[in-house]
C-alpha cells in the first residue's frame, strides 16, 4: 500500500478528488515515439531483464493464446487493464496532473486577482505546499474545479495538449510524456500483438489523459476509464457542445474499475485452471 501523499488524504482519495488528475514525476526512460515503435514491432519485451518475471509473462501469454491449449482464451475475451500513475509513468514526487493544476492556477491568476489573498489559491501561487497540503480534500477539489470547468471538452483538450507539449519535469528537464516506463510500453504492445484489448483504469481524470494516451501508450481514448468533471449539453453559436460544469463525477471510476477488473479476473480464471499468474496477482 502506498503511503499517503498528503496528510489526512490517502492516495486513492486524492486520485478520486482530483477528478482530472494524473500528477508529477520521477524516472525517465526513452521518448515515446521511439518506444511506441518498439512496443508495436517487438514481441520479446527487450527492455525486460531475463528472469522469472519476464518468463512468467511470456508463458502466460503463450498459454492463453495457443489454440489447443487448455488455457486458451478467444481473442474477443482478452482484456488487460493497467493503472496509469506509478504503473505506466512516474508518480513521484507529485502526480503529473497536480503539476498541471498548479500551472493552470498560475496561468489563470491574472483573471482572478482575488486569488492572491484566497486559500488554497494563495498557497498554490506562492508554492506553499505545506498550506496547500493542510487544505486537504476540499482544497484540492477547489483547485481542480477552478481549473477544469467552465469550458467545452474540446477547449480543455487543447489546453491539455498545449501543456503536455511545452511543460517539462523540473528534475529531468524532459516532457512528462517522456517519463513513461519503456518496459510497460513494450508490455502493452506485446499484449495487443497477442490479441488483447488494453485499457487504462485510473483514478486520474479522463479529460486529462485521453488527449495523449493513444500517442504515448497506444491506448485509444475510449479505452481510458477514470474520474471526470461532469458535463452539460448545450447549443453554442448554433452548434451542439459539451461544457464542463463545476462538479466532478469521480464515483463512476469505482463501478467501471470493478467491472473491468472483474472481466479480467473472469478471463484468467476461465483459462488458467486455478493457477495464479503474476498478471493475475496484480489484480488482487
Amino acid at each position: 500500500m502506498s503511503p499517503p501523499l498528503i496528510s489526512g488524504v490517502s492516495r486513492r482519495k486524492m486520485l478520486s478528488v482530483l477528478g482530472a488528475l494524473p500528477l508529477f514525476s520521477g524516472m525517465l526512460l526513452k521518448p515515446p515515439a521511439a518506444s511506441a515503435q518498439t512496443a508495436t514491432s517487438g514481441t520479446s519485451l527487450p527492455s525486460w531483464n531475463e528472469g522469472a518475471t519476464k518468463q512468467s509473462i511470456l508463458d502466460f501469454v503463450a498459454a492463453v493464446t495457443g489454440e489447443g491449449s487448455p488455457d486458451f482464451v478467444p481473442p474477443a475475451e482478452r482484456i488487460a487493464t493497467f493503472d496509469n500513475d506509478g504503473t505506466l509513468w512516474v508518480e513521484h514526487p507529485m502526480y503529473t496532473q497536480l503539476v498541471f493544476v498548479l500551472d493552470r492556477v498560475k496561468a489563470l491568476a491574472p483573471q482572478h486577482p482575488e486569488w492572491k489573498d484566497t486559500q488554497p489559491f494563495k498557497a498554490a501561487l506562492e508554492g506553499d505546499m505545506k498550506t496547500l497540503t493542510a487544505s486537504g480534500e476540499h482544497g484540492l477539489l477547489t483547485l481542480v474545479l477552478a481549473t477544469h470547468s467552465g469550458m467545452t471538452v474540446n477547449e480543455f483538450e487543447k489546453i491539455v495538449l498545449d501543456w503536455i507539449a511545452t511543460a517539462r519535469d523540473p528534475r529531468f528537464k524532459r516532457p512528462h510524456t517522456e517519463l513513461a516506463y519503456l518496459p510497460m510500453i513494450e508490455l502493452l504492445g506485446f499484449l495487443r500483438a497477442s490479441g488483447f484489448k488494453t485499457f487504462i483504469v485510473s483514478g486520474g481524470g479522463i479529460e486529462f489523459m485521453r488527449p495523449w494516451t493513444e500517442r504515448v501508450y497506444g491506448v485509444p481514448p475510449e479505452q481510458v476509464v477514470g474520474s471526470s468533471i461532469k458535463t452539460k449539453f448545450q447549443m453554442r453559436d448554433g452548434r451542439p457542445e459539451s461544457t464542463s460544469a463545476s462538479q466532478w463525477a469521480s464515483t463512476s471510476i469505482s463501478a467501471a474499475d470493478r467491472s473491468l477488473r472483474s472481466a479480467t479476473r473472469t478471463a484468467i480464471s476461465k483459462c488458467c485452471n486455478g493457477r495464479r499468474w503474476p498478471v493475475d496477482a496484480a489484480l488482487a
